[in-house]
């Protein structure tokens, strides 16, 4: 009931739509209980007494209240839907505003297309339970009392021997309710299984079609296909076994009033109008009985539907800004590490991390797969915190920096290039929506993405698919670097920025890139020489740790991992002959 509540806590807002159909729902329960008393008079009055000038009466009676009910049924439906709609709307956005919020340790774990589920599916079964079919169980319940008084006041002998099967119904919806409820958490579950099945296979389609894994991802999407038709097909058992036991009660019920019912009417207890309107409240009774199975579905796929909702939206945010922020006009870009470290769960990936970048500076950071070279570019964002040391930002812990001021300062090319399905402006004007074409353009000639993109059948306004598939791994860097440009950020980062570029484009945007950086502080992260030769400070990583730091020239002379790494580079282009002259040069 607890999930259920803070459900219906988003109802709120439209809790005059849902009050206004509770009572139309009642008026229509009261007019439906009319029908039957109108039906006794036709039989008692008209038929046995020939009273036939209450006939026009009672059709007229009849035929008022259908149309009244008909209206009300109108009203109620679309007062339903519309509270329902907008209540899902209202917890959805709360689910997508959420995860905006959660941090990059939440999305290293959570699946896509579990979290895909829970904004889907998981949002439809609590829509066909909230409010309508609570409104159904109220429905229920209200017809049910109501029915029973009446019947009491026409025969409590016939009422009671009526409800003689009663218990045996609630002890087959007690157990009824705990199966099916188990049969939906598994279901939501499975769901959640088959749903990242699928997003991952089209997302990977590439690759599947390079290893050639047809075969064997048609064969996994159907063992999860099998496991969730199966999961489905125990939902229909469970309610194939229990409902029509819970039918037949009802039914008995029927038999029960017919062969007592036709013993009172022959002993003159009752009439056979009193029998007939008996008959017509004691279905208007068993109704709710019928429909109890159904209820209890929505009612139990609402709840787990609910339950997964709400653990996401529970999930704690780990990185948020501060409660009082200090205020800072713009920032400027010193940044400092002071003995950072960093740990994930498998361990540390950065230890006793110092570095000093003044503003204006080009600081490259190298080292082999896995040494925590984007771990430390992701700290100054913010995006994880450091497990021990400080961070300052023109001498302030960025921890004390409102969240959207640090990030706001910053511009990133990201290791892993992503664009978005819409036009190349669009996607390089995502950071600065406010850009003019104008620097849109300039941005993405600083690039080198200028010219690619004018050879394109729309130019800036071709719409590049999911991911930007359609372009190239260079040509989706070019303008991930163009977006990262006309932010026009106090802090530039390159996350292995031209990696799938040539020497020759590389070399030009960095050409460009040396007018753009005057008075930013830069931070490279790159495999290639080229690529940090220039750079104020280069820092080598391994296992975490800075083991050679310096100049390019400085770490030459050290003959270390860098020397070495300079060696292997370059010994492709170049003869040893030259390679040794090159290193004179530089008096190594």
């Amino acid at each position: 009931m607890g999930t259920l509540k803070k459900l219906f806590g988003y109802m709120k807002p439209y809790s005059k739509y849902f009050y206004l159909s509770l009572i139309l729902l009642i008026i229509n329960i009261i007019l439906g209980m009319v029908n039957p008393y109108l039906q006794r008079l036709l039989v008692d009055k008209v038929l046995l007494k020939k009273e036939n000038n209450f006939l026009i009466y009672l059709v007229m009676g009849m035929v008022s209240i259908s149309i009244v009910t008909s209206l009300f049924s109108y009203l109620f439906t679309l007062l339903v839907e519309y509270s329902s709609q907008k209540t899902i709307s209202s917890i959805r956005h709360d689910m997508y505003k959420h995860l905006q919020e959660l941090s990059f340790s939440f999305y290293d774990k959570a699946r896509t297309g579990e979290l895909m589920s829970r904004l889907t599916g998981d949002l439809e079964g609590v829509r066909i339970f909230v409010p309508g079919g609570f409104l159904q169980l109220v429905n229920s319940i209200v017809t049910f009392a109501i029915t029973l008084i009446i019947l009491f006041t026409i025969n409590y002998k016939l009422t009671l021997l009526s409800l003689v099967l009663s218990p045996f119904l609630i002890y087959i919806s007690g157990i009824f309710n705990k199966k099916i409820k188990n049969a939906f958490d598994e279901l939501r579950r499975e769901y959640a299984v088959l749903n990242t099945t699928i997003q991952e296979n089209i997302t990977g389609i590439k690759v599947v079609k390079a290893f050639v894994q047809e075969v064997a991802e048609i064969a996994k999407f159907k063992k999860e296909n099998k496991e969730n038709m199966m999961k489905g097909i125990n939902i229909g058992y469970i309610s194939g076994k229990y409902a029509p036991v819970m039918w037949f009660i009802g039914d008995m019920s029927f038999v029960i009033l017919i062969w007592f019912g036709g013993f009172l009417v022959q002993r003159h207890e009752i009439t056979l109008g009193e029998l007939i309107q008996f008959n017509g409240y004691l279905w208007a009774m068993i109704w709710p009985l019928r429909a109890l199975p159904n209820i209890l579905n929505m009612y139990e796929q609402a709840n787990s539907s609910g339950e997964r909702i709400f653990d996401l939206l529970n999930y704690k945010v780990q990185i948020k800004g501060p409660d009082n922020p200090i205020n800072i006009e713009k920032i400027k870009g010193n940044v400092v590490f002071k003995n950072v470290s960093m740990r994930y769960d498998e361990g540390y990936a950065l230890k006793n991390i110092n570095i000093s970048a003044e503003k204006g500076k080009k600081i490259a950071i190298m080292g082999a797969t896995g040494a925590g070279k984007t771990s430390i570019v992701n700290l100054i964002g913010r995006f994880y915190d450091a497990t021990c040391g400080k961070i300052l930002i023109d001498g302030i812990d960025i921890k004390e920096l409102d969240l959207k001021t640090l990030r706001d300062s910053i511009g990133i090319v990201m290791q892993e290039t992503f664009l978005f399905s819409d036009t190349i402006k669009d996607n390089i004007a995502f950071g600065n929506p406010d850009a003019t074409m104008e620097e849109i353009i300039d941005a993405a000639k600083a690039a080198d993405a200028h010219d690619f993109i004018m050879e394109m059948p729309e130019g800036y306004d071709t719409i590049v698919g999911e991911r930007g598939v359609g372009l190239s791994g260079g040509q989706k860097q070019r303008i991930a670097i163009a977006r990262a440009i006309l932010k026009n950020p106090s802090i530039l980062i390159l996350d292995d920025a031209t990696s799938s570029v040539d020497m020759e484009t590389e070399a030009s945007i960095q050409e460009n890139l040396k007018n753009l950086e005057n008075g930013k502080t830069t931070f490279i992260i790159a495999h290639r020489i080229s690529s940090v030769k220039d750079a104020d400070e280069i820092i080598v990583l391994e296992n975490g740790s800075i083991v050679e730091r310096g100049t390019h020239k400085e770490l030459i002379k050290k003959r270390g991992l860098y020397y070495h790494n300079f060696k292997e580079q370059y010994k492709t282009m170049f003869s040893d002959e030259m390679i040794d002259n090159i290193l004179k040069e530089v008096g190594a």
